[in-house]
């Protein structure tokens, strides 16, 4: 088998990611006064959710705070474990990231609803990384984060 099993597609695999998903770094996250966009209201509904919440954007350099939190300009300067990075890239520019994720080694990636990179999700499985790729986040928590 092996990094295979870290490709999760099963209802059983994304519960259990979901589940132990108790600190997500959001990378790519929107700024309130992008509230109506997914990069911000399914982060801003899990952390209404009880989960803690990382916020990571790419653009917004002037930005000091999202949801209240510090943000951090890469994965691997947030201190302390992670249990999923939640991805809001375009595909092609998942790469990029790569080998910031593969330096902070959350227990899981997800690529949100749209988002498939097979390459990147490879890489990741590879490292022993839980990846799940075009779903989202916010749906699954509401059935199975409770």
């Amino acid at each position: 088998m092996g990094y295979v099993e870290n490709l999760i597609e099963d209802e059983a695999g994304i519960r259990a990611v979901v589940q132990g998903s108790k600190r997500v770094a959001v990378l790519g996250i929107k700024t309130e006064q992008h509230s109506g966009q997914p990069a911000f209201y399914v982060p801003e509904y899990l952390s209404q959710a009880g989960v803690d919440v990382v916020p990571v954007p790419v653009y917004y350099p002037e930005v000091t705070h999202i949801l209240g939190k510090p943000v951090f300009r890469r994965l691997v300067d947030i201190p302390g474990d992670l249990d999923l990075v939640d991805v809001f890239r375009r595909p092609q520019d998942i790469d990029q990231h790569v080998d910031d994720i593969l330096a902070k080694k959350p227990k899981a990636v997800w690529f949100q609803s749209g988002i498939r990179n097979d390459a990147a999700a490879e890489k990741l499985a590879r490292a022993g990384i839980k990846v799940v790729q075009d779903r989202c986040l916010m749906v699954d928590h509401r059935r199975y984060g409770r």
